[in-house]
C-alpha cells in the first residue's frame, strides 16, 4: 500500500473474516490487540497449512505496529500473502482491515510478518510438500 493512495485496498488474499464483539475488549471499549493478534495467527496458519500440505505450528511474529484502534462491531478482515517458502518454512504477511461502517472504507489497522515451520504428526519438522 502507497501512502500516497487516494483508496488504498488490502494486499493477498481475504483469509478470515470476523466481527469484533464486546466479550474481545478492553476497559476503554476497544479490542485487545492479543484477540486481533490470534486472528491474524488463525488466518496465516491457514494460508501456510495449504502450502505445506499439512500441520504448521508458529515460530515467528516480527514488526507489528497497530496503527488505529478497532471498535465493538467492526467486522475484520485478514488478508494473507505467502512471501516466501524455504525448505520448512513458510513466511506469511498478514495484513487486517476493518471496515469502516456505512460508507464500506476500508481502515488498515496493522500488518505483521509470521513464521511457520513444516510439523509431522510427531511435531518434528518436515519439509514442505
Amino acid at each position: 500500500m502507497n501512502a500516497n493512495d487516494d483508496n488504498p485496498m488490502p494486499n493477498g488474499e481475504m483469509s478470515l473474516q470476523t466481527i469484533a464483539m464486546p466479550k474481545d475488549t478492553n476497559a476503554s471499549g476497544d479490542i485487545f490487540g492479543g484477540w486481533l493478534l490470534s486472528q491474524m495467527d488463525i488466518a496465516a496458519a491457514v494460508a501456510a497449512g495449504r502450502i505445506a500440505g499439512g500441520r504448521v505450528a508458529t515460530v515467528a511474529i516480527d514488526n507489528m505496529n497497530f496503527l488505529v484502534p478497532v471498535h465493538v462491531g467492526a467486522v475484520v478482515g485478514c488478508y494473507t500473502e505467502v512471501v516466501s517458502v524455504g525448505r520448512s518454512s513458510i513466511q506469511v504477511l498478514v495484513e487486517v482491515w476493518i471496515d469502516s461502517g456505512l460508507s464500506g472504507e476500508k481502515i488498515k489497522v496493522t500488518e505483521g510478518l509470521f513464521v511457520f515451520v513444516s510439523i509431522d504428526n510427531n511435531g518434528r519438522t518436515r519439509a514442505v510438500k
